[in-house]
């Protein structure tokens, strides 16, 4: 029955709601909504005292370009630095994610001492004793990514941190923590660990590698006696050119004159030793005058003769055959000529065995320079070959200490870029900065205005709340009115309750 009057009651017209009928539960439940006003009042603002005077502390992080760290590699490597591109969102969210990390929370939880165990009586004692220090950390660590807030500012750079804690040291503390470990985090998270170690042990390396090869090309040098192959190798090239050209002369010359002898030799068989230079003619006098004395002696022995014998006397005819003869023999005489001539040497011929000498003699050391042109030419070949394999191990040594000098070189250069580098995190010099770096607060979050302001706003909407679910869930009768709309029948007088 009542069940059925409430439906009827909550089913009727609620349109014609007045101010009595909003007032009237709160009258009919006035205790109550007292008691609990009262008593949520009290409670709240006990809560407030106790737990509301909290104190955030306040830190804000500029995230910048202001350093461009050079890449860790072993080539050599040019750098444009650029300041003109802006840091993206993307990279502004990596750093949030960092200064959130749990193993930097954990640090900041350690340093401020939230992973202890709280002196003298605790309710966490009671409640957990077995309770470890790794539990405690998890659960620091949980409480401070949960009260550590993060937001980033629009059209800016800057990530606003905050921490809100009861204790004012504990909120500097762990926000001064946090931006220390946060920073220290970011530079290892951007360089590799080691890369200095890495660079100066290779620089070691190849500077020692380098006076090894410099050790090799003094002791080449001293043991070869030669400091430049290459130079003398060149050196050597002219004089073999010019040796060749020189045995190139000789053998030209030898050939002219073994023909020029070959031609004086045709020429002094043609051409006679002497030559004469006068030449004089003459006739036999002296035998004439001898055959006329003869021939005068024989005409007068005949004529003595003939006046003494007769022409047939045998001394008569040998006188005339003895005239006879003489006349025939000065006849022979008168015939006969003498020739004297004077002959001397033959200038041409002179001119040709002079040539045909000299030109043996020019053959002869013409061979015996061509000789010489011979063997000079082979040593100096013999030499250069020589000098080409020592210019083969002096490039090899050269190319060695080279490359040896160049890594030298690359590796110095990266391990003083590691050296700056490795000074600029020490001194904590990145692409974030603490932009306002956090201060212990002195006034609490809240005054005690607001908190009592709070705490009377949440009892009396928890009080009305509490009234009206009463009177909503109480089906009884309360006026005169609500009887006959709800049963139909008149009502012909009210009495009101009266309290004892």
């Amino acid at each position: 029955m009542r069940q059925t009057i409430t439906q009827r009651n909550h089913g009727s017209n609620t349109s014609d709601i007045s101010i009595r009928d909003v007032v009237a539960p709160l009258f009919r439940h006035r205790r109550t909504l007292l008691t609990t006003f009262f008593s949520l009042l009290v409670l709240t603002t006990l809560i407030g005292v106790l737990k509301g005077y909290s104190y955030r502390s306040h830190m804000a992080i500029l995230v910048n370009r202001e350093r461009l760290d050079p890449l860790v590699s072993t080539e050599a490597t040019t750098q444009q630095v650029t300041t003109s591109t802006p840091v993206t969102p993307e990279e502004v969210n990596s750093e949030i994610e960092l200064l959130t990390s749990r193993d930097v929370l954990e640090q900041v939880a350690r340093e401020n001492g939230m992973d202890k165990i709280p002196n003298g009586f605790s309710l966490e004692k009671l409640l957990h004793p077995n309770r470890t220090e790794q539990d405690r950390l998890a659960l620091a660590v949980k409480a401070l990514a949960a009260n550590i807030k993060t937001k980033v500012t629009t059209k800016t750079n800057i990530i606003e941190v905050t921490y809100s804690s009861s204790d004012p040291q504990l909120a500097y503390g762990v926000l001064n923590s946090l931006g220390r470990l946060y920073t220290a985090k970011h530079v290892a998270v951007h360089r590799p660990a080691g890369s200095y170690n890495f660079f100066a042990t290779q620089t070691d390396k190849y500077q020692k590698q380098l006076e090894d090869a410099e050790d090799k090309l003094r002791a080449f040098a001293k043991q070869n006696g030669t400091a430049a192959p290459d130079v003398q190798i060149t050196n050597m090239s002219l004089q073999l050119a010019n040796s060749i050209g020189a045995q190139h002369a000789a053998q030209q010359a030898i050939a002219a004159d073994e023909k020029r002898i070959q031609n004086d030799r045709e020429q002094m068989s043609k051409t006679p030793q002497r030559s004469a230079t006068t030449q004089m003619s003459s006739s036999a006098d002296k035998l004439l005058d001898d055959l006329q004395a003869s021939l005068l002696a024989a005409q007068t022995k005949r004529t003595q003769l003939a006046l003494k014998y007769d022409e047939k006397y045998p001394l008569v005819q040998e006188a005339d055959q003895e005239i006879a003869e003489t006349k025939a023999a000065i006849a022979k005489a008168e015939s006969t000529r003498y020739v004297t001539q004077s002959t001397d040497r033959d200038p041409t011929f002179e001119l040709l065995r002079e040539d045909l000498a000299k030109s043996q003699s020019d053959l002869a050391a013409q061979r015996a320079a061509l000789a010489a042109s011979k063997t000079g030419i082979q040593n100096l070949q013999s030499q250069m070959v020589n000098l080409d394999q020592l210019s083969i191990e002096q490039q090899d040594l050269l190319r060695e200490a080279k490359s040896d000098e160049t890594n030298y070189l690359l590796y110095e250069g990266k391990r003083e870029q590691e050296r700056a580098t490795d000074a600029l995190d020490n001194t904590r010099i990145a692409n974030v900065a603490i932009a306002v770096p956090p201060a212990i607060p002195v006034l609490p979050q809240y005054g005690l205005s607001i908190i009592l302001l709070a705490a009377f706003g949440l009892s009396l909407a928890v009080s009305l709340a509490t009234v009206y679910t009463l009177d909503y869930m109480d089906s009884s009768f309360h006026t005169p009115a609500q009887v006959v709309e709800t049963l139909g029948i008149p009502i012909v007088i009210s009495v009101p309750r009266k309290t004892a």
